[in-house]
């Protein structure tokens, strides 16, 4: 039985995810992480999920949740994610994270905090997301310099970072296949007489309203034809459930990052 703690837990992706673990075979909760001085410290988190008295209470110290767990499923901030991956790696534990906003530097940290432990670090842990990704490398691939590609995200108002960071890496992949740079070509602004647009750049463009949990289009566009490959979430269940098959998967995987990609098989 893999047992697993979860950060944030007291938040709406945190409850999802516990709520997830009850209906996963072969993994049980084991702790449940929340912010110093946060109100429902101390609160059942089973209850406070809706799935049911589960005896274990949300704790803030991080220390004493990461030594009674396999693994830790954290879906905070960049910040905060570092930080748990320290106190992994310091205990030997796996670690999962669907945390969003990355910079190079903190990547470059994660990678190298997650020399002692497996890891994955995923910015969207949809199973579809992430055949979509697979999809995109291959039109990309045979579509190559001809088509312009731009990319749209819609998300709810109260997301913090921007682009998201499956746009991101929905960015990097075309990027990649194409042989571009993507932090080089990515083109997140046009306003005024910007001029016309190169034929390497990828535009990021971003939308925020409402409750929208998350929609992604890539677009294809040559001269008389367009295609588009799109994504749209219904429910954050499906990255509570990828969520938890990363966990199951990460504790058997030997000392390094890994992604969603390795998660599924796709590589």
């Amino acid at each position: 039985m893999v047992k697993v703690a979860v950060c944030g837990a007291a938040g709406r992706m945190g409850q999802r995810i516990i709520v997830a673990i009850t209906e996963a075979e072969g993994i049980e909760l084991s702790g449940a992480l929340e912010r110093p001085g946060h109100p429902l410290v101390g609160q059942d988190a089973g209850l406070l999920a809706g799935c049911g008295e589960l005896k274990v209470k949300i704790s803030d110290d991080i220390n004493a949740v990461v030594e009674g767990c396999d693994v830790l499923i954290d879906f905070t901030t960049p910040k905060v994610s570092l930080k748990n991956l320290e106190v992994c790696a310091l205990k030997k534990k796996s670690i999962v994270i669907g945390s969003t906003g990355f910079t190079p530097e903190e990547r470059a940290l994660a990678a190298e905090l997650a020399k002692e432990i497996p890891a994955v670090l995923a910015p969207n842990m949809s199973v579809g997301v992430n055949v979509c990704f697979k999809v995109l490398k291959d039109v990309a691939k045979t579509l190559g310099d001809d088509f312009d590609v731009e990319i749209v995200e819609l998300h709810h108002n109260k997301k913090k970072d921007s682009p998201s960071g499956t746009a991101v890496r929905m960015g990097e992949v075309v990027a990649e296949a194409l042989g571009r740079d993507y932090n080089k070509v990515a083109n997140y602004h046009r306003e005024g007489i910007c001029g016309e647009r190169t034929k390497e750049e990828i535009g990021m463009q971003t939308v925020r309203g409402g409750d929208i949990i998350g929609e992604h289009t890539v677009y294809f566009i040559g001269m008389g034809e367009r295609i588009e490959i799109s994504h749209r979430a219904m429910t954050r269940d499906m990255f509570s459930r990828g969520s938890v098959r990363a966990a199951k998967w990460i504790v058997s995987q030997k000392p390094g990052i890994y992604d969603m990609q390795d998660v599924l098989g796709l590589k």
